[in-house]
């Protein structure tokens, strides 16, 4: 009787066990369907995003592209609601930070606040990169540009591009020019001497702001360099524009003509700044990053904090961005190529 009794005492103890399982297992289910029916999993793209955002800037703190990136950084963070933090990661002519886009998650989560310089202009200028610029990345959005003025020395003869350009042609080599090989200023400069047929000294500096020193002391005779850097400069009557680089004058500095009015059409090479995630980020992420960035700079403080100091809102599709960044990258090469500039 012990026996029987003990067999079925055990009978019992599993046949409730196995009917636990049953509505566990019933339960899991009915969770799972739910998530599928009425919700989404925690890392779903319709919850983009649920977590913090780093925005890698491939240069140093305090310059031009770290205003804007911080600019729209708490932008974003505010629609959001999640911290977009920036990370500054310089070096190498931008191509640490861009080398930590490359190889993060295609997740939306880790994105890229590149340049003309390090989208357009390095991926020529160096024989080898741990990344492919048109192929590691995906352009969301081109945010904002800024036009460069050429200046000269308030003591300098020059009073127009045209008297410069003169003069360079009948003195080859005796005008000089300031900034960093491959640096914005001297990529500039290229361009303009391949426009002119002209053929000028550039003097490398580590940094614009060395070259801007010199400029005023007027120990260079010529520089591009961004508004916002040259025109406190011009209004204090140090420094006389000759030109801006972009198709249209500058609202800023509207009796400045462009180097296209000056003499050279199509002359135009804005330096412009736009987020860029990794391949293989989801469509909708990059649709949703875009829209989100037009948002926040459409802002009437945030437009009047970036237009105050020259910079011009654009704002493109991913489509239109991308267009734009092929044409860019395409037309460096040629002036890379032409001028024979190589960096190791």
């Amino acid at each position: 009787m012990s026996g029987h009794k003990t067999t079925n005492t055990r009978e019992l103890i599993m046949s409730r066990l196995h009917a636990a399982s049953r509505r566990l297992a019933a339960c899991a289910a009915a969770v799972l369907t739910m998530a599928f029916i009425g919700g989404a999993p925690a890392r779903a793209e319709g919850t983009y995003p649920d977590r913090p955002i780093r925005m890698i800037v491939p240069f140093s703190a305090g310059g031009s592209t770290d205003q804007v990136a911080r600019t729209l950084a708490e932008g974003l963070g505010r629609l959001w609601k999640q911290p977009v933090i920036v990370e500054n990661r310089d070096g190498a002519s931008g191509i640490i930070g861009s080398r930590i886009v490359a190889e993060s998650k295609p997740d939306g989560y880790t994105l890229l606040f590149g340049t003309q310089t390090t989208q357009a202009v390095v991926p020529h200028l160096f024989a080898r990169l741990p990344y492919d610029a048109q192929r590691d990345f995906v352009p969301v959005t081109e945010l904002v540009a800024i036009a460069q003025l050429l200046s000269v020395p308030a003591s300098s003869p020059f009073q127009s591009l045209g008297e410069l350009v003169a003069y360079a042609k009948s003195h080859p080599g005796a005008l000089t020019f300031g900034g960093g090989v491959g640096a914005t200023p001297h990529m500039t400069m290229e361009l303009l001497m391949s426009h002119a047929g002209i053929k000028m000294l550039g003097v490398p500096y580590k940094g614009s702001a060395l070259a801007m020193n010199d400029l005023l002391a007027g120990r260079l005779d010529s520089m591009f360099d961004v508004i916002m850097t040259t025109l406190p400069h011009t209004r204090a009557g140090k420094l006389r524009t000759l030109a801006v680089t972009s198709y249209h004058r500058h609202p800023l500095l509207p009796a400045v003509p462009t180097v296209a009015e000056s003499g050279y059409p199509g002359f135009e090479t804005d330096v412009w700044f736009g987020l860029f995630a990794v391949k293989g980020t989801s469509p909708e992420i990059v649709r949703k990053i875009a829209a989100d960035s037009k948002t926040v700079l459409a802002d009437p403080q945030r437009r009047k904090t970036l237009t105050d100091v020259g910079f011009e809102i654009i704002t493109s599709s991913p489509e239109d961005f991308a267009r734009y960044t092929l044409a860019e990258s395409e037309k460096w090469e040629k002036v890379i190529k032409s001028a024979n500039i190589k960096m190791e």
